[in-house]
């Protein structure tokens, strides 16, 4: 009678253990997802709401004048990020292009695949690794967007769960723009 009492007792712990133990998995998993959604957020934000201009939105990503380095108030390739959703669609990343010769660029629409396809070196950093569902909307179309918002879907512990990150640019360039919403090519301190 004893052995069978110590046998129900112990299946009972180790049902409890084994309970235990997938519980902190699903937290762990849950924590470190939700610690990459408030990092991303934190670099989407910082980087849209000082940016210069959001030039260029496609389905795959937004272009990002992110700021003016050489203040020459033109658009060259080491001042761009491309918020993208990855080659799959299925991460955040910035993809930040690096070259010495450093073009300049004017015609705002054409930047993204010009870079894309020039061979310049890429530095990409991914933000939420296996998200989905990622999309990007503006406010208006680029160059006029002041508003950026990213939906996207993370999968928590078996769970999907839709999120959000909409930031405000605070330093829009558009008094570089002509009537045509292109670049124009005077210096800020011109008139």
């Amino acid at each position: 009678m004893a052995l069978i009492v110590t046998g129900i007792i112990l299946g009972a712990v180790a049902t409890l253990a084994y309970a235990l133990g997938a519980a902190n998995d699903a937290a762990d998993d849950t924590t470190w997802k939700q610690a990459q959604v408030r990092y991303a957020t934190l670099r989407i934000s910082e980087l849209i709401r000082h940016c210069r201009l959001v030039f260029d939105e496609t389905s795959e990503g937004l272009g990002v004048w992110r700021a003016d380095g050489n203040g020459d108030g033109q658009i060259n390739a080491d001042e761009v990020v491309y918020v993208s959703k990855g080659p799959g669609g299925d991460c955040l990343q910035f993809i930040e292009f690096l070259d010495e010769s450093n073009p300049t660029y004017s015609v705002l629409g054409t930047i993204i695949q010009a870079l894309l396809s020039s061979g310049f070196s890429e530095e990409y950093t991914t933000l939420i690794p296996e998200c989905s569902n990622v999309q990007f909307v503006t406010d208006v179309s680029p160059p006029q967007s002041r508003s950026v918002s990213i939906f996207f879907d993370l999968e928590e512990s078996g769970v999907t769960h839709s999120y959000q990150i909409e930031t405000t640019l605070r330093a829009w360039a558009g008094h570089l723009l002509d009537g045509s919403g292109e670049l124009v090519s005077v210096d800020d301190d011109e008139g």
